[in-house]
């Protein structure tokens, strides 16, 4: 392969009992062209299966750590924690990364120096079948919290992030058994602009049986409650806060829509009455601190 350029960037793939897809992983990680990242560290959250065997024949290449099973929120958390380089990438152990896609992410995080968190492009492949995203799949890019609270435009293995991003928002919610990376886009996306590598670099393979997504039922009540979170922890501007509010208040209408269906009318009520109150009570918590502000006092 040739001498390679080392670049600050660690690499964390999660995995639980993935030994095959794990090893495909992490070998399209150390088949990177040009450059390679200064680590790759794979958290087995507390693998059954032969993962730990399967991961000796990479050597030192590699950074194994086991722990008991947490969860991959908890798992992607202990890599960031200890990783040392300046930028953090993921890898889902079912994914895979495309040659040249360090080269190029790198390239474009040091041409585009105020971008602190960027992706790029993915090919889907569902059971062994590529398949095209739809449109409102469309990956996006800039100030862009009003398309991430729609739906998760961001993937976890397309994405790098300065490690300073994390020191300000927060890491993954581990009390969050789905849609914990949604929760953590919108916190990001709420501060910082979205950069776009629009090259197809990695592979989201998908269809296994095993995936969150494919085991948890009702995933808009944890968006919704990421929603939640950002209303009442975040300090958006109004026109953020109206987004966000909007945005609840479908997901809301939506999941009690289907609380109905279910015969679960207390639940539905619940949900229906949630954005009105929730945004309610952000907007005068907003107006009361307007009002106290030692600049509006300054102001007068």
């Amino acid at each position: 392969m040739g001498i390679r350029s080392v670049v600050p960037v660690s690499v964390i793939i999660p995995t639980y009992n993935r030994q095959d897809f794990v090893k495909e992983a992490v070998a399209s990680v150390l088949r990177q062209n040009e450059v390679k990242p200064q680590e790759v560290i794979v958290v087995d959250d507390g693998s059954t299966d032969d993962t730990e065997k399967a991961l000796k024949d990479f050597g030192k290449e590699i950074i194994y750590f086991f722990q008991n099973n947490r969860g991959v929120s908890s798992a992607r958390n202990v890599g960031i924690c200890l990783a040392k380089g300046e930028w953090i990438a993921f890898l889902d152990s079912d994914d895979l990364w495309l040659p040249g896609k360090l080269r190029e992410h790198w390239h474009f995080v040091q041409e585009n120096s105020g971008i602190l968190i960027s992706q790029t492009e993915e090919i889907w492949v569902r059971r062994g079948v590529r398949v095209n995203p739809k449109k409102y799949h469309e990956k996006p890019e800039g100030m862009c919290l009003d398309r991430l609270v729609e739906r998760c435009l961001i993937s976890p293995s397309a994405v790098m992030i300065h490690s300073s991003v994390f020191e300000r928002v927060g890491l993954f919610d581990e009390t969050m058994p789905a849609c914990e990376d949604y929760d953590l886009w919108l916190r990001i996306g709420c501060r910082y602009p979205i950069g776009l590598v629009r090259k197809h670099l990695i592979v989201k393979r998908g269809g296994h049986s095993d995936q969150l997504s494919s085991k948890i039922e009702a995933l808009d009540k944890y968006r919704i409650y990421a929603l939640k979170k950002l209303l009442t922890r975040e300090e958006l501007n109004n026109r953020y806060r109206q987004i966000v509010c909007e945005e609840l208040r479908r997901k809301c209408l939506i999941f009690a829509t289907g609380c109905i269906k279910r015969g679960k009318f207390e639940e539905a009520r619940n949900y229906l009455s949630l954005p009105e109150k929730l945004c309610l009570e952000t907007v005068k918590a907003f107006k009361s601190a307007v009002v106290k502000s030692p600049f509006l006092k300054t102001a007068k």
